[in-house]
C-alpha cells in the first residue's frame, strides 16, 4: 500500500487506480473525499473513471489508514491538508492534475485551486458547501449545546447514523449501503472525527472563489439540505467559469447515490479541457 511519509509519526496514504493503456500517459484526476470519510468512499466511481484517467484517492490526515501521531489543536488544518495535498502531487510527479472533491474535499479544491492555480486543471465540486449553515449546525447538534458536543455524548456511530439518516443517505432506498457508510465512517478515530467536524463548522470558502482560475462542474443535489440554493448562488456569483448539474434528490452523498450520472458528467467535463483526450465515456 502506497504512503507518503509526512513527519516521523504518520504519512498520508493514497490509492492508484490506473487501467489506462500504459502508452497513453492519461492525466491524473484526484478524488478526494469529505469530512470523516476516506478514499474508498469512492469505490462507485472507480470503473468508470479509472479506464480514462489515473486515479488518486488519498485518505486525509488521520482519517482512512492515514494515521500516526497528531496534535489536533496544530495538525488539522486547511494548511495542513493542503500542504499534504501539494506534497502527494510532488511526490507522484504530477504538475497538473483535475481534482474532484466531495463536501469537504472540495472546498479543499478550491483553496488549492486559488492558492495553487497551475496545478488544477479542472475542479470539480460534489455537493461542497461553501460554508456550513447556522441551521444546519444546529440540526447536526442534535439537541445538543453542538455538533461536536454531539459527537462526544452520544458516541460517533449514534451521531453519523443520525444525521445520515436524516440528510446524507436515505436509508430504506439501499440499506446495505447504508449500514455500510455507518459502518465505515465510525471505524475513524473519535477524537480526530470530533477535530474534523470542528475545522468543517469552520471553514468557509468565499474568500477563495474569486481566485479559482479553473473551469469548475458542480455536481449538486436538488434542493440540497446542506448545499442549499443560496449556496450555489454564492458559487455561480463568486466563480468565473462555473457549470451546475443537478441530481434528481435532497440527499448530500449524490456520488454514492448516482455514480455512473455523476461520472458521466466529469468524464465529459475533464474531456473538455483535455488535450489529450478528444472524447471519454464509461467502461
Amino acid at each position: 500500500m502506497p504512503f507518503l511519509s509526512r513527519t516521523e509519526e504518520f504519512s498520508i496514504h493514497y490509492a492508484i487506480d490506473d487501467f489506462t493503456d500504459p502508452w497513453a500517459d492519461r492525466p491524473f484526476l484526484i478524488l478526494q473525499h469529505g469530512n470523516g470519510r476516506s478514499g474508498r468512499f469512492w469505490y462507485r466511481w472507480i470503473p468508470y473513471l479509472s479506464r480514462h484517467y489515473r486515479i488518486i484517492r488519498p485518505d486525509m490526515r488521520g482519517l482512512g489508514q492515514s494515521v500516526g501521531r497528531l496534535d489536533l489543536e496544530k495538525d488539522i488544518t486547511l494548511n495542513a491538508l493542503i500542504g499534504d495535498l501539494t506534497a502527494l502531487l510532488d511526490h507522484l510527479g504530477a504538475a497538473q492534475v483535475h481534482y474532484c472533491g466531495e463536501s469537504m474535499g472540495g472546498i479543499l479544491g478550491l483553496a488549492l485551486a486559488a492558492r495553487h492555480p497551475e496545478r488544477v486543471r479542472t475542479l470539480t465540486l460534489v455537493a461542497t458547501p461553501v460554508f456550513i449553515e447556522e441551521e444546519m449546525k444546529q440540526r447536526y447538534a442534535l439537541g445538543h449545546g453542538s455538533r461536536t458536543e454531539a459527537m462526544e455524548k452520544m458516541g460517533i456511530r449514534e451521531w453519523v447514523s443520525a444525521t445520515t439518516r436524516g440528510t446524507r443517505l436515505p436509508a430504506d432506498q439501499e440499506p446495505e449501503l447504508f449500514d455500510w457508510y455507518v459502518d465505515e465512517f465510525a471505524e475513524g478515530d473519535p477524537d480526530v472525527q470530533v477535530a474534523m467536524s470542528k475545522l468543517v463548522n469552520a471553514a468557509n470558502a468565499s474568500d477563495f472563489l474569486p481566485d479559482v482560475q479553473a473551469p469548475v462542474l458542480g455536481l449538486y443535489p436538488t434542493t440540497g439540505q446542506i448545499t442549499t440554493p443560496a449556496q450555489e448562488a454564492r458559487l455561480r456569483d463568486g466563480l468565473t467559469d462555473f457549470e451546475l448539474i443537478h441530481l434528481p434528490t435532497t440527499f448530500h452523498m449524490v456520488h454514492l447515490l448516482f455514480p455512473e450520472a455523476c461520472t458521466k458528467e466529469v468524464l465529459r467535463f475533464c474531456a473538455q479541457h483535455d488535450r489529450t483526450l478528444s472524447t471519454a465515456t464509461g467502461p
